[in-house]
């Protein structure tokens, strides 16, 4: 059920993915330089609007072991996997046919384990898994991601990704491959690709290897959300969604602008993000909600509480995200101007 219907189950999820790390002080500095936020924390919170349908509340969380380190936090999301398995709150099956390519002994990166923690009304609260792509090295990240795909039933969609969506070499890299924790009769396997320094056209490009997407409204999107010609801070990234039945290309589409990085503070990145909802008829009072819920400072005191703004099209359900960091250990100052147009 959703976060309020049972507070208690979902306060022990969160503990569960958060690891024993979670018990640290907020008042200590960050044991481990999560890569979730930018002050580190190893949260991050986010929420989905939709016509025709209530907000959905969404976490990103890192597991930390009490000593953490590469190995050790891997062990403890392990552990917490295994313990919401015996509870009955996951399906394991596609993460258990990926396991051994994402999860190898000698890690290159520190980020290899993060959970997703999605809490909707009515439901019981869905678990997702990222796995890091670049696990062994940048060079190895396609192959991981074929292979991936492959065992995971949609073999036959990785050209469409890779003809599409990585067409500049060192500037198109893959950077998540997302699991839902479900049955597979609606569980999502997921492709995560940044694209450094990209234009506009760049991610139109990206786009079209999605089925059934209205590529039209990705330029619209960068300047409601961005406003400038390269994006050459943080990357855009574009998320491919596959469900079952999706043999030959992904049937869903998402585009992620790091709006933090395209503005002068958390004002600024409010209204872009007021105006995207109000292109798209969304009811924009639950967005507020969530940000004074989150907010501990006035907006135009500093820049990144609001991270991330992505527009979702076609399967399973468009819409916007707003990304939310809860500045636990950090305040990034505001810039003097925007970058944005």
């Amino acid at each position: 059920m959703g976060i309020t219907e049972n507070v208690p189950g979902s306060v022990g999820l969160l503990a569960d993915a958060l690891g024993p790390g979670g018990l640290r002080p907020i008042s200590t500095n960050p044991a481990w330089p999560s890569d979730v936020a930018d002050d580190h924390t190893p949260v991050e919170f986010s929420t989905a609007f939709g016509p025709n349908e209530s907000p959905v509340v969404r976490m990103i969380v890192e597991t930390s072991a009490v000593r953490p380190s590469r190995q050790a936090n891997t062990s403890a999301a392990l552990a917490a996997l295994d313990r919401m398995r015996k509870r009955g709150d996951v399906d394991t099956t596609s993460f258990d046919a990926v396991r051994d390519l994402f999860l190898p002994a000698d890690a290159e990166r520190d980020f290899t384990f993060w959970y997703s923690l999605v809490f909707r009304a009515g439901e019981r609260p869905m678990v997702k898994v990222y796995l890091n792509p670049e696990v062994r090295g940048e060079a190895a990240a396609e192959e991981l991601v074929r292979e991936a795909l492959g065992r995971t039933g949609f073999a036959a969609g990785f050209p469409v990704l890779r003809d599409r969506a990585l067409t500049r070499p060192g500037l198109d890299r893959y950077s998540f491959f997302a699991l839902d924790l479900a049955e597979q009769r609606r569980a999502r396997t997921k492709v995560y690709v940044s694209h450094h320094a990209a234009e506009v056209h760049d991610v139109i490009r990206a786009a079209q290897a999605a089925r059934g997407v209205d590529v039209d409204r990705v330029p619209d999107f960068c300047l409601l959300t961005g406003g400038t010609a390269t994006f050459d801070k943080r990357p855009l990234i574009s998320s491919y969604t596959f469900l079952d039945g999706d043999a030959q290309a992904p049937s869903g589409y998402s585009l992620y602008v790091p709006i933090r990085d395209y503005v002068a503070d958390d004002e600024e990145a409010r209204r872009r993000v007021l105006a995207v909802m109000a292109k798209y008829d969304l009811d924009p009072t639950p967005f507020e909600r969530a940000l004074n819920a989150v907010a501990r400072r006035p907006l135009d005191e500093g820049v990144g509480l609001i991270a991330h703004v992505s527009l979702r099209m076609g399967r399973p359900r468009p819409g916007i995200t707003a990304y939310l960091s809860s500045e636990a250990y950090d305040v990034s100052a505001p810039r003097s101007v925007s970058l944005a147009v």
